[in-house]
């Protein structure tokens, strides 16, 4: 068995003598709604895995959406080219970045966006490196994005406590709170290691639901 195989095994096995009772399973949704508007939602990504458990979830939720009506533009940044922030601060917080690269995609559609989805899968204990860089570059733009939006979190793991979780949802949460957003939903996975295990659940259809509901 490699290493890979033991570990997965051993939080399975955890969870089975745990009980499914305290797996650490999160799916959490805003009683709020459009009220039939038809509103423009920015899916930012942070999956290097184009097949993986996280961008399932996206997948199931612009399925839902674009269903409704809603229109949904989708940004996989780790198949893009996002210089990290440098702290230069030639933007002043609200102007022109140094850098010139796909950043430029998100900068046209997140300020007039009405919801904004974010979606990674936990890489050492927080969100993927890809999916920071591009919250870091809101820096360049905070003035023209700090209004009222919605916000989605999708996020997975391959450990089953939910303490483990706890970092990246403070981190969203204290995101959407700095920027005047308002948290629309909240599904956090547990236990998906390998691509393609979350099909197995139930989670790709609460996040098509979300997408109906946001």
């Amino acid at each position: 068995m490699d290493r890979r195989d033991f570990i997965k095994n051993t939080l399975l096995t955890a969870a089975a003598a745990a009980g499914a009772g305290i797996v650490g399973i999160s799916v959490t949704q805003s009683s709020e709604n459009t009220g039939g508007k038809k509103m423009k939602i920015l899916v930012i990504t942070g999956s290097p895995r184009m097949n993986g458990n996280s961008n399932t979830l996206v997948e199931n939720f612009i399925k839902g959406a674009e269903e409704i009506g809603h229109t949904v533009v989708r940004f996989d940044s780790a198949q893009k080219n996002v210089h990290p922030c440098i702290a230069c601060n030639k933007c002043g917080m609200n102007g022109e970045c140094v850098f010139k690269d796909d950043f430029e995609f998100v900068k046209e559609n997140i300020i007039d966006a009405d919801a904004v989805v974010l979606a990674s899968p936990m890489y050492y204990f927080g969100i993927s490196a890809q999916l920071k860089a591009v919250i870091d570059r809101f820096y360049a733009i905070n003035g023209q994005i700090h209004k009222p939006k919605k916000a989605v979190l999708f996020m997975t793991y391959a450990d089953t406590s939910k303490v483990e979780a706890e970092p990246i949802i403070k981190h969203y949460e204290r995101l959407i709170a700095y920027l005047g957003w308002s948290d629309a939903g909240q599904i956090i996975v547990p236990g998906v290691w390998n691509a393609g295990d979350i099909k197995s659940t139930a989670f790709p259809q609460k996040a098509y639901e979300l997408g109906k509901t946001i």
